[in-house]
């Protein structure tokens, strides 16, 4: 009798596991189980629609910058399929694909759906079968170690191999019957959030951006680098949301009440910060400190091309920050002084503000959290407890800031879960 292999979630890691388990196993019965309506539904919306599938990864120099959970179990699991491997995947499959500035790859059509599509042909031409509207409330392994796999509608599946791709669940309950199973749960929690900033005067700037700042959690070894942008409930942008990954456990713990000090220039030697603000008030002695903002120093884009313009810092952050420090709207440069300057120098290389609580980024929602890795052989994505039962993509503790870096996760755990289910 052929096996039978059932996989249960229909998105990114789901389909890359049935299509690589029915590649080695051609004999194989593959089912995808889908909760919903529509397959692969999150990644037709990923990127903005455009589907961010993977990354360069030529600015990564260690993985636990991307990943701030799971970065050795994906560094080994890289050694089976790394992002090269997925871009050779697609562009093999019909999908060329493009790799913008920032490192991001993207299908060139600049549409998700054909990564949808190409999935789905795929899946369809190897002869896999997809049910959808099908939720997973229960497993069970039977002495001759055929899964029984029951629905909330009490239907009963047997399969002999199983591989769990549900994606992330941001309740506890909804991994009840994995860990019954034996399995540590590491607690669902969000990451990826923007941070809410109770200062109207600050989110008065919305829309201003600010390209190459520091944010770090005040009192915490946790920063990131990159553009800002201020919104209409606070604080968003890259280096917001890479943060918001680095310190996810912490931010749950904290209530999502703490404080983040932003270095708007991204310098961070205060002595080179202060020589800039001296050059400033030589340069501009007899304007108005308001109507005469610095030019930050030149710097290098992703590429490592130095970009030969100065920098004005936006007019309008420059305006709020100095009515932060209580600037004279009449003080020119030649009579700031020291003290002023110095005053100047601190705002704006550790500008102090209280997070209120997050909003969703998108509906990109990224979970932090899942089956513990413990729980997991790191080589094959096998249970420890539950031989044959296997498990791919954000279900587990690993997850990912943003450029594509959880989908390639997804790809490369899919794969290496269906190949391993297969044998």
């Amino acid at each position: 009798m052929p096996q039978r292999i059932a996989v249960i979630g229909g998105g990114a890691a789901g389909f890359f596991a049935a299509i690589r388990a029915k590649e080695v196993n051609p004999e194989a019965i593959v089912t995808i189980y889908e909760k919903g309506e529509k397959p692969l539904a999150k990644v037709a919306i990923t990127g903005g629609g455009r589907c961010n599938l993977t990354n360069s990864f030529a600015q990564v120099t260690d993985l636990k910058k991307v990943y701030p959970r799971g970065d050795k179990l994906m560094k080994r699991l890289f050694k089976t399929f790394d992002h090269q491997d997925t871009i050779r995947w697609f562009e093999s499959h019909g999908v060329p694909l493009v790799t913008q500035e920032d490192e991001c790859v993207f299908p060139r059509s600049q549409d998700a759906q054909s990564i949808v599509k190409c999935l789905t042909n795929e899946a369809r031409r190897l002869g896999i079968s997809i049910v959808t509207r099908h939720n997973l409330t229960g497993i069970k392994r039977e002495e001759n170690k055929t899964f029984l796999l029951f629905n909330d509608n009490n239907k009963q599946i047997e399969a002999e191999r199983v591989i769990i791709t549900t994606g992330g669940h941001p309740k506890h309950f909804s991994f009840e019957y994995l860990a019954q199973l034996g399995h540590e749960i590491s607690a669902p929690i969000p990451s990826l959030f923007t941070f809410n900033i109770n200062d109207k005067a600050l989110r008065n700037l919305m829309g201003t951006v600010v390209e190459n700042a520091t944010i770090s959690v005040v009192g915490e070894k946790m920063r990131a680098n990159g553009p800002i942008l201020i919104t209409h409930w606070g604080l968003s942008g890259p280096a917001v949301l890479k943060l918001s990954s680095y310190a996810a456990r912490f931010s749950h713990e904290r209530q999502y009440r703490f404080n983040v000090s932003i270095n708007w220039i991204g310098e961070t030697n205060t002595s080179i910060v202060a020589e800039l603000i001296k050059n400033t008030a030589e340069a501009n002695a007899s304007k108005l400190v308001t109507n005469a903002q610095p030019l930050l120093p030149h710097i290098e884009d992703k590429r490592g091309f130095v970009n030969s313009f100065p920098r004005a810092f936006p007019t309008r952050l420059w305006d709020y920050l100095m009515q932060k420090i209580g600037m004279p709207t009449d003080k020119r440069w030649n009579e700031t002084g020291k003290k002023w300057q110095n005053k100047i120098v601190e705002v704006l290389v550790n500008d102090i503000y209280h997070v209120e609580g997050k909003s969703s980024w998108r509906e990109e929602f990224v979970t932090c959290g899942g089956i513990s890795l413990n729980a997991l052989n790191p080589t094959t994505l096998e249970s420890k407890h539950v031989p044959g039962l296997f498990f791919a993509g954000e279900v587990t503790d690993v997850d990912a800031i943003t450029g594509g870096f959880n989908l390639q996760a997804a790809w490369t755990m899919g794969y290496v879960a269906g190949e391993n289910a297969a044998h």
